[in-house]
């Protein structure tokens, strides 16, 4: 689904209560059903379409960076990888675009470092991934580094919106 703002709402005004007990309800419990944003709507006492209104506000001003289902990848068979790249100025967009467009990119970030670009690649194997790695550098003629994961640390970190909560 895409969400883009209807001219009603502003898309960067300030977040009222409603709003952040939205935030607080889709962190962790958006519905799975056929009409989420009724769900939504009827928790916060308001109207599917206000529901589903305020989710394209709040992604519009980037409050919101994106809807989706986390999996956990290596359940399903796949690895992780943590790369970082040492990538010039002059290639930064051409670098950025192509591991943006890499489907198995889950996070990308610029950095304050020698290696400024570090993002996480996730593939059906480590040659696949490897595979991956090798074209971008190809491209971009710049190397990347791999570091394969090998223990998994993860902490579930949910950012409480709603002081009343």
């Amino acid at each position: 689904m895409t969400l883009q703002p209807q001219a009603t709402t502003p898309p960067s005004g300030p977040m009222d209560n409603v709003d952040r007990q939205l935030l607080d309800i889709i962190q962790t419990g958006f519905p799975l059903t056929p009409r989420p944003y009724a769900d939504l709507g009827q928790r916060l006492g308001i109207g599917e379409d206000e529901a589903l209104e305020r989710v394209r506000a709040l992604k519009q001003s980037k409050i919101i960076r994106r809807l989706g289902a986390n999996f956990q990848s290596a359940k399903l068979g796949f690895v992780s990888t943590l790369c970082a790249a040492k990538v010039p100025q002059e290639k930064m967009d051409d670098f950025v675009a192509r591991v943006n467009a890499c489907p198995g990119v889950t996070h990308n970030y610029l950095r304050e470092h020698a290696y400024n670009i570090w993002f996480t690649l996730i593939s059906p194997s480590r040659e696949e991934a490897q595979a991956t790695l090798d074209g971008i550098s190809a491209a971009t003629g710049v190397d990347i580094l791999n570091l394969p994961a090998t223990r998994l640390f993860k902490i579930r970190v949910d950012f409480r919106m709603d002081a009343d909560a």
